[in-house]
């Protein structure tokens, strides 16, 4: 068994303010620079609608993420092409976002902010005029924008387009974009770090990899030549080209702050406190299998894959594998293990790309009730309440399995129902003054694991939310480098050293080594 560091996360939907404070922090620190201002490594989208870029989880018109082959030996292959179109599409990448579907035809704009500094003799109040920074044009219509949907503005026009729809009858979706059906939720996004990516697959330089210490999927600027195939392969869209430089960048998680135990900037800036971090164990032999199985069992064997950190055999195999002590106990406190695996309330965003990602979203609930309805108000366990059934919710069970579990309807519902039996059990205790069990147990929760969830989900610390161990280059077994190219074109992954830090890579492949 082979066992795969990844560190994990959590975003909890029912807590996200859509205040993009997220968005900002990490803006200020990596994207706002010349050629990078349209990138947003973290945006925080409102749904429904179409996201950003426009349409991101139309994989059927980008080519992203992975796809069944039928074939025992080669069971996945990427959904954008094979080996021998890449090298016939080299040059030229039909399958990607334009301009337009980030910002504006004329590209990313600032403003003629000279016309405020030193205006000339003007009747009327001078105004700065948007203005392109790639054509210089003046004046150019703003159609698009990352929050162009921000609190459902535009939701009447965009909303139809949303993919998640795209299944649903016409008659259906009409209905739920109706006023007094409507709903409104916000999706934060970064980039998932999957365990199996597909940017790193579609990458002919081999720039695009992911790193043995933690998990983070990073793009060597150094081997990166621009061919933007990952920004298609990703079915997320979170690879950028900046064009200034000609080079791809993407969200690093801020590996500088977690190789000093702190939690990325977006984490850390989150006023609503709805992030969680901590580090899993992997079993990467079974990525794979993982990324090849039916849509509905997608969530579930992605949980199994996800080893138990107290369990002695995981805790001897990883020993032999040159895990740290450190890391393991880490993940032993992990809230991302206990969100996804344990209480099972969190899923992936879109497994059916089968990337196998390592964010995983927790379910937004519906508002209590204001009044009881004259007594008609049932709970599902029975009795008056004032929570919602789940046919009452204000998302549709169906909208968030479309989003979050592949269309499994089953997996959106059990995260929701232990929620809901989370609240009805802390009510019980804060209003009734007695414990109410009885929906812990009809959903398989005991009163120890409810209370947990309770500390983790309202009142945890920064240091509960947020489990960074340090990373300890000395316990490092092997090369970050040699160990990548393990998911997509196996025999184009780098076989000479980096540049930079030569004199600690040169030893995992110099033949006349002299042991001392």
């Amino acid at each position: 068994m082979k066992i795969m560091k990844q560190m994990g996360m959590i975003f909890n939907m029912d807590k996200c303010l859509g205040c993009n404070t997220c968005t900002v922090a990490c803006k200020n620190i990596w994207t706002n620079r010349e050629g990078a201002k349209y990138m947003f490594w973290n945006n925080v989208e409102t749904k429904p609608g179409i996201g950003y870029p426009k349409e991101w989880e139309n994989q059927e018109e980008y080519g992203g993420g992975w796809e069944l082959t039928g074939k025992k030996n080669k069971p996945l292959k990427l959904k954008l092409h094979g080996k021998g179109k890449a090298l016939f599409n080299l040059f030229y990448n039909p399958r990607q976002p334009e301009m337009g579907d980030y910002v504006n035809r004329d590209g990313t704009y600032t403003f003629t902010y000279e016309d405020l500094h030193s205006p000339k003799l003007h009747k009327q109040q001078p105004v700065a005029r948007p203005k392109s920074e790639v054509t210089g044009e003046e004046d150019i219509p703003i159609e698009w924008g990352v929050n162009w949907e921000d609190n459902a503005a535009g939701a009447h026009v965009t909303g139809q387009w949303d993919y998640n729809f795209s299944d649903m009858s016409e008659e259906a979706h009409k209905a739920m974009l109706q006023y007094q059906d409507s709903f409104m939720i916000y999706l934060p996004r970064i980039c998932n770090h999957c365990a199996n990516p597909a940017c790193v697959g579609a990458c002919p330089s081999a720039a695009a990899h992911k790193r043995e210490e933690d998990g983070v999927v990073l793009i060597d600027q150094t081997r990166c030549r621009g061919w933007r195939y990952c920004v298609s392969a990703c079915p997320y869209k979170k690879a950028y080209y900046n064009w200034r430089s000609g080079k791809m960048e993407k969200c690093i998680l801020c590996y500088p702050r977690l190789e000093s135990g702190q939690p990325p900037a977006c984490f850390h800036s989150c006023p609503g406190r709805i992030r969680y971090m901590g580090p899993l164990l992997v079993n990467r032999d079974r990525v794979i299998e993982v990324a090849t199985a039916p849509e509905a069992d997608l969530v579930e064997l992605h949980r199994e894959i996800i080893l138990d950190p107290h369990d002695p055999e995981v805790i001897a195999a990883a020993k032999e594998q040159d895990i740290s002590e450190s890391w393991i106990d880490a993940a032993q406190r992990s809230p991302v293990y206990k969100m996804f695996k344990e209480w099972k309330i969190a899923m992936p965003l879109h497994p059916e790309f089968r990337t196998v990602p390592s964010l995983f979203y927790v379910p937004p609930e519906s508002p209590v009730a204001s009044s009881l309805d004259k007594g008609t108000r049932r709970s599902a366990t029975g009795g008056k309440t004032v929570l919602p059934n789940l046919e009452e919710f204000r998302v549709p069970i169906k909208y968030l399995s479309r989003l979050l579990a592949a269309g499994n309807e089953q997996q959106v519902e059990q995260a929701l129902q232990r929620q809901l039996a989370l609240r009805r059990y802390r009510r019980s205790l804060r209003v009734e003054g007695k414990a109410d069990t009885e929906a812990l147990a009809k959903v398989g929760l005991t009163a120890d694991q409810a209370d947990q969830m309770h500390r983790l989900l309202s009142l945890a610390f920064l240091n509960e939310r947020f489990v960074v161990p340090t990373t300890r280059r000395e316990e490092t077994g092997s090369s970050p480098h040699v160990e990548r190219g393990f998911v997509g074109f196996h025999e184009m992954s780098p076989l000479s050293p980096m540049s930079r830090r030569e004199e600690w890579h040169i030893d995992h492949h110099r033949k006349d080594k002299v042991e001392p």
